[in-house]
């Protein structure tokens, strides 16, 4: 009973192994989505706003338009942000006890994976675009050049990273959709003290075979057995 699994993680209450979560695909996989995002955030905004000699106002380095460096800043923000909470989401995950409860967890990390691959897909292609048509005497000492490219190259790489974290999750869902050992009303036993057994117990009338004629009398004990 110990091995059984359900979504891709055993029965609630054992120990939490750092060593071993930390090398396990999924996790390495959101450490490195996590490290993008600080990548594309703070390439943006730090050497993402230049300007002209004569100009004290900077600008967008992507062509000056403010909205594609607004959408990197928050866009890396955000990533940042949902990485850490689905990191932590991986921690408790093992102790969830209801199966129901972690089916909801896993189709969670599907979804938002599959959204964040599109957004950095806009992110990536919005970004090129505007660094391709941005013109060259806005920024005639090529300042955040480096910048500029290191983060539409990491928004690209961002698109592979989180749909393979979303690919990695359909494969936790389909593992524990497939699972015999678990029930979608399974909870773990020991979640809930006086939970409701799994084996519920046998309520039908007990009977005789109808063929079996037994004469018992008191008086004289066993009489006879008719077939």
């Amino acid at each position: 009973m110990d091995g059984m699994q359900a979504y891709g993680a055993g029965k609630a209450g054992g120990a939490f192994d750092p060593l071993t979560f930390f090398r396990q695909p999924p996790t390495i996989l959101r450490l490195v989505c996590w490290l993008f995002s600080i990548v594309i955030f703070g390439c943006i905004a730090n050497e993402g706003y230049v300007n002209r000699p004569d100009e004290i106002e900077e600008f967008c380095i992507f062509n000056r338009n403010q909205n594609a460096c607004n959408y990197g800043v928050a866009m890396g923000t955000l990533a940042f942000v949902s990485c850490v909470a689905f990191l932590a989401l991986d921690v408790y995950f093992p102790q969830i006890s209801s199966v129901k409860d972690r089916k909801k967890a896993v189709l969670a990390d599907i979804g938002v994976s599959a959204f964040w691959s599109f957004v950095w897909f806009v992110g990536f292609c919005f970004l090129a675009n505007q660094w391709q048509v941005a013109k060259e005497e806005d920024n005639p000492l090529k300042e955040g050049g480096d910048a500029a490219r290191a983060a539409i190259t990491f928004s690209f790489f961002s698109i592979f990273t989180w749909a393979a974290q979303a690919f990695l999750g359909f494969q936790k869902y389909k593992l524990g959709a497939d699972s015999a050992l678990f029930s979608q009303d399974y909870t773990d036993p020991n979640a809930a003290p006086g939970a409701a057994s799994e084996f519920p117990a046998y309520a039908g009338d007990m009977e005789a075979p109808a063929n079996w004629d037994l004469a018992f009398d008191a008086s004289a004990g066993y009489q006879g057995q008719e077939y």
